[in-house]
């Protein structure tokens, strides 16, 4: 498992919402305090701008396919799979948070298939879209 990098300012709504999840998905939620547990913490400010963090836009690779994506990680409440914004609490999103560009980790997908997801570019809030995600 690749060591992931997390902001201090993420890590509380991050493990509530991990808690709420333990009812509705205990797998995912085991597999996100699982990362969580072997997470280093950084100073929110300035976050490494290569680390996948809430508010980022991360392109990646699923190795299984060649197939590339291109998504911003948001927290649930502002996910909109039609604006390529993912929630954390996906598998995809937990696969991915935390990730330094050229790192990669396994998803577990919803049809019981494992696929491999290689980092290939992040960019920041301020970078990204005119409207912040959060």
């Amino acid at each position: 498992m690749p060591k992931i990098v997390i902001r201090k300012d993420e890590i509380i709504h991050v493990k509530t919402l991990t808690e709420g999840a333990m009812l509705r998905n205990p797998a995912l939620a085991d597999r996100m305090l699982e990362e969580l547990g072997h997470a280093r913490t950084v100073k929110s400010n300035p976050a490494p701008k290569n680390v996948v963090s809430i508010g980022n836009t991360v392109t990646y690779r699923d190795e299984a396919t060649g197939q590339t994506n291109t998504v911003t990680l948001v927290y649930p409440e502002h996910a909109d799979i039609l604006r390529n914004r993912i929630s954390i609490m996906t598998p995809v999103g937990v696969a991915l948070f935390g990730l330094s560009v050229g790192a990669a980790s396994y998803c577990d997908t919803r049809s019981d298939q494992r696929r491999l997801l290689t980092v290939i570019d992040v960019v920041p809030p301020s970078e990204n879209e005119s409207d912040n995600p959060l």
